[in-house]
């Protein structure tokens, strides 16, 4: 079973995330993480879905993917010819004796604070998965009070885009 995420553009109108789970949820297929947001064209909006699966549930996936109305674009991006990114939104404990280690912490990840209080610090940090883990792991001692995660976030590096000129603003 490997990891991979697809993207997908749609028309950018209600209904549309609906009718797009709805085939997952159909087909028995489990969604990991779902990201959607209008592009730069505000006719459309781009999912970015990660999921776990074998090798023809992804080209099974991909093939009903395209048989839908509202989708325009579909591709699968590749670890090594893509960015990924994810954000997370994390509150922990602000107590005098681990203050220190929590923004040496927050400095090594090259995150920040977003928020601070006598009780509770709320940090923002962006990265690959492994890099949210990591910290999530890092400041659990302290005290994790709350946890709000996006999904994963994706382009293609360089030249490549998923959105054809045909849907390009002109």
């Amino acid at each position: 079973m490997s990891r991979f995420v697809i993207a997908a553009l749609v028309a950018n109108q209600s209904g549309v995330l609906t009718r797009v789970s709805g085939m997952f949820t159909r087909r028995g297929f489990n969604i990991d993480s779902l990201t959607v947001g209008e592009t730069e064209n505000p006719e459309f909006s781009r999912i970015t879905i990660l999921m776990n699966g074998e090798e023809h549930e992804k080209d099974q996936i991909i093939k009903q993917l395209k048989k839908l109305y509202d989708v325009k674009e579909v591709s699968v991006l590749d670890k090594e010819k893509s960015v990924y990114r994810e954000l997370l939104l994390i509150k922990v404990k602000n107590e005098a004796g681990t203050r220190q280690d929590i923004l040496a912490a927050v400095d090594i990840f090259r995150s920040k604070i977003v928020d601070y209080s006598p009780s509770t610090l709320c940090i923002e940090l962006t990265g690959e998965s492994s890099k949210i883990e990591a910290f999530i792991e890092l400041v659990k001692p302290f005290g994790i009070l709350e946890i709000c995660r996006t999904g994963i976030v994706a382009l293609e590096r360089g030249c490549n885009y998923l959105i054809k000129d045909k849907y390009r603003n002109k």
